[in-house]
């Protein structure tokens, strides 16, 4: 873990494609069927706090506490650096993307028939346009996946009040199966954009296609 630890510190740059695995370790529990639709941090109140809450203190050496409060507190924030650091991200305290990804998959509980390891991208294809690009790509299991894309080069971090995938980007959903498909359109002519492939299992194990690059024809 410790190369996609320095990974997420990285700008993605250049042409080429690096696949980046992450195994989600952490809470393996019943199904847990709450899901978050938002990040969350110290100050935060709500009923997604409390599903937090609940599924966090599922396991005592993550949130020995226990306390269900609804309020985003210090012991919440310490409870979510546990998480973070049982499932090798960076130990911020804050759900931010990344955090609420592997939260919401594991959240859900496991999927019958998964693999438990990353899913693995290959046979990836790139068909380019005027204004479009169509990316084609496969998995061994089934996942699903996200395109983020840009001008501009792609920042992947997670830190205090920051995103994991940052700058002036867009994203496009590829679906979900083991054949994953994005159409992107409204792009720009005759432009480099970068993107980044993001595939997630249905245990929320994560697989990551980068730095890539796409030229629009003129």
């Amino acid at each position: 873990m410790t190369i996609y630890k320095k990974w997420l510190q990285r700008v993605v740059r250049g042409v080429g494609v690096i696949v980046v695995t992450v195994l989600v370790s952490g809470i393996s529990a019943s199904v847990f069927a709450a899901t978050l639709e938002r990040e969350l941090e110290v100050g935060a109140t709500g009923t997604d706090v409390s599903a937090l809450q609940t599924f966090l203190a599922q396991d005592s050496t993550i949130y020995p506490q226990g306390l269900v409060t609804g309020y985003f507190g210090f012991l919440t924030k310490a409870a979510v650096s546990n998480f973070q650091s049982r499932n090798d991200i960076p130990t911020v305290g804050r759900v931010g993307p990344l955090t609420l990804r592997i939260l919401n998959s594991q959240m859900s509980g496991p999927i019958v028939g998964s693999s438990g390891v990353a899913p693995t991208i290959s046979n990836a294809s790139i068909s380019t346009g005027r204004n479009s690009v169509n990316l084609n790509w496969n998995t061994n299991e089934y996942a699903s996946g996200v395109v983020y894309y840009s001008e501009n080069p792609l920042i992947l971090r997670e830190q205090f009040n920051s995103v994991d995938v940052s700058g002036n980007f867009s994203t496009a959903n590829a679906g979900s199966g083991t054949s994953l498909n994005a159409v992107i359109s409204g792009l720009s002519s005759d432009t480099r954009y970068y993107y980044m492939v993001y595939v997630t299992d249905q245990t929320g194990n994560v697989s990551v296609m980068w730095p890539s690059t796409f030229q629009t024809t003129n």
